[in-house]
């Protein structure tokens, strides 16, 4: 669909105009009327004397960029349009052979991929790439054109050509001339040290979920690694510590001296600021800085890889679709951002495991903007809500994600994820879901549902679980495996570590410990509770002041409306891991919100007191829920909360 090109849209297509003068055959300066394709955006921006004019979702070839003649790939770089074909014709015209054949597409289902409406050749300027023997885009016959497949429009889809909806190349066709150039555009491709070479790897903050899961999946799969963390020097995480050991991945202090003469590359986080020790030694040695997420997309492109994003669910969901792929006798590969119990059984962290096939699952973060350099073979989307950023920005990031998935795409079918669904299998409990879960059945530890013919039991509780096994079992699909087949390996899914994971029971009192930490994740783990509790005892650390500010309204409304009048909140103070953020409010200021709207809300000074209260009132049937991320310490307080319940001699109600 045509649109007025955004700000920033604008300025990346003048960006990458700029970066391409220095290529083979461009021109001396940019042109008065330039064409910009963005191959890793899946977008064309037309440019008139350097200020974005429009812009249009297109789709480039499935197979990627490249010149090669038979390759079904799109040629990169500068090109002229050589020929404008089809000014006259009617909307829907068929051409073969850049003639029109007299038939005229009327928006029928076909099975083949038809040049429709109007066609511009492209002449490459550039020997050896896009012009000459074995690579020119004229003798390809490389177009821009209308396709019969709009509504896979803004994904790499085509067998060389750039296409476009017939609507969106009239306008284009009427806004050039022939001898006008167009820049197909590819993403700046940073070529990283081999992560299966002699060279060592060093990870800074390896005890991060995202940072171990990398290690460990390199030196799983023949590489060389080691890291530091400040908890590792702090002496916490010991068990952790050792399990890395165990692999191969030597430990060392945070203080520069793994950056040796061995170390080809240091891994960084978006959490690793420029003054810790590891990255000052790296640039002064020289040593190539690769964020976590170039690592990964590394990993990713190398692999038929699923890449699982969303706000909520993502470690569930590749959990899911990991245990399925590895049930239906796939060995596939995974690297998440939480523990798998039945990797943890193996004596293994629980985040990553090098199968022996080609498949490899990824949850893929939003959170700090990295998601766009990923380009898996499925890409799955989940929702959309406000987490980190704002949904707008976020929304961003799944277009990208969308047009440079490979082979297919998986979307929930809420309404705000639309604008992504051309093309997608969508999953849900609605009509135009295609894979929709019916005859929904809740139960206090777990659920039970159909897809088409198939009943499934999922032996984790919540509505928002079952929608993450149908995000699973849509994924599976289009990697081919039955629906059948997929039951067994969901029966026997044991959930993932703080995912709603029952710590234990004493006295009639049940203690979970779960990850939820943005207001969608919290309202999904206290209607969960509810499902088995006459009354939630409910803890909430906020972790991060920069998170925490940013959803300050979304956790007042939501405790505020999810907790029940006799439920309890006790909130922790913000968790700050270190770094140089702002610590401008305190946890009480939100908890003073809270309670104003009548909720029953006080602030925890101090953990001590806040075990003694909660041991001292818990009642049977109650159940005590702690919340929060990045704190692994959450899930110690879990543990001694239960001891405590269990010592406690007396019980009375919670004041």
């Amino acid at each position: 669909m045509t649109a007025s090109a955004d700000k920033a849209s604008s300025a990346r297509a003048l960006g990458l105009a700029q970066r391409d003068l220095s290529r083979p055959g461009a021109p001396a300066s940019l042109p008065e009327r330039l064409l910009v394709i963005d191959v890793e955006r899946q977008l064309a921006t037309l440019l008139e004397r350097d200020i974005a004019v429009a812009s249009w979702p297109v789709s480039t070839a499935r197979n990627g960029i490249g010149g090669a003649e038979r390759s079904y790939r799109t040629p990169p770089g500068w090109h002229r349009i050589d020929r404008r074909i089809g000014e006259d014709a009617a909307p829907g015209t068929v051409f073969v052979s850049r003639e029109p054949t007299g038939e005229t597409w009327r928006g029928e289902a076909r099975d083949g991929d038809l040049i429709l409406t109007r066609i511009l050749t492209l002449e490459g300027l550039e020997d050896g790439v896009n012009r000459g023997p074995g690579c020119d885009s004229l003798e390809r016959y490389i177009y821009l054109h209308g396709t019969n497949q709009d509504a896979l429009v803004g994904r790499p889809v085509s067998h060389g050509c750039v296409r476009l909806s017939n609507r969106d190349v009239t306008e284009l066709f009427a806004r050039l001339s022939e001898g006008d150039l167009v820049l197909i555009a590819v993403p700046d491709a940073r070529e990283l040290p081999d992560p299966k070479g002699k060279g060592r790897f060093h990870y800074a903050g390896l005890a991060g979920s995202g940072m171990s899961g990398l290690a460990q999946f390199q030196v799983m799969t023949g590489g060389h690694a080691s890291g530091s963390d400040r908890a590792f020097d702090r002496g916490e995480r010991a068990s952790l510590r050792a399990q890395l050991e165990s692999l191969g991945i030597k430990v060392v202090p945070q203080d520069g001296s793994g950056l040796g003469p061995d170390c080809v590359a240091l891994v960084v986080s978006t959490a690793v600021e420029e003054q810790v020790p590891d990255f000052a030694a790296a640039k002064v040695k020289e040593i190539p800085i690769v964020h976590r997420s170039e690592l990964l997309a590394h990993f990713v492109a190398g692999h038929r890889s699923v890449a699982v994003t969303g706000t909520s669910g993502k470690s569930t969901v590749t959990a899911m679709v990991f245990d399925i792929l590895r049930g239906a006798g796939r060995d596939p590969s995974v690297i998440t951002g939480g523990d798998l119990p039945e990797l943890v059984a193996q004596g293994l962290p629980g985040n990553a495991l090098a199968g022996r096939s080609d498949l490899l699952v990824v949850e893929a973060d939003e959170s700090d903007g990295s998601l766009v350099r990923y380009a898996p073979s499925v890409g799955v989307i989940l929702n959309l809500q406000r987490d980190h950023k704002e949904m707008a920005e976020v929304a961003a990031m799944f277009a990208t994600l969308r047009a440079r998935a490979r082979e297919a795409l998986v979307v929930a079918d809420a309404e705000n994820l639309d604008p992504f669904s051309g093309g997608a299998l969508r999953f849900g409990f609605g009509p135009g879901a295609d894979v929709r879960g019916e005859d929904l059945e809740l139960r206090p530890a777990s659920s039970r549902f159909r897809v088409a013919d198939v009943v499934f039991e999922l032996p984790v509780p919540g509505a928002h679980n079952v929608a993450n096994a149908l995000a699973a079992i849509a994924t599976c699909r289009t990697l081919d495996v039955k629906l059948a087949e997929m039951a067994t390996p969901l029966a026997g899914f044991r959930g993932i570590g703080r995912r709603f994971q029952t710590v234990g029971k004493a006295r009639g009192v049940e203690v979970v410990d779960d990850f939820a930490h943005n207001a969608e994740k919290i309202a999904a783990a206290i209607k969960t509770a509810h499902l088995r509790a006459n009354r939630v005892l409910a803890i909430y650390q906020p972790h991060g002041y920069g998170p925490t500010r940013f959803l300050r309204r979304d956790f007042v409304a939501t405790f505020s409306r999810e907790l029940a009048p006799d439920d309890r909140l006790w909130m922790l103070e913000v968790f700050y891991a270190g770094g140089t953020a702002t610590r401008d409010f305190s946890a009480a200021d939100i908890v003073a919100e809270i309670a104003s709207r009548g909720t029953n809300a006080d602030f925890a000074p101090t953990r001590e007191r806040l075990i003694a209260r909660i041991a001292e009132g818990a009642q049977p049937g109650d159940l005590v829920l702690v919340m929060g991320a990045r704190d692994p310490s959450l899930t110690d307080l879990a543990r001694a909360i239960l001891a405590a319940i269990e010592n406690a001699e007396a019980q009375a109600p919670a004041k």
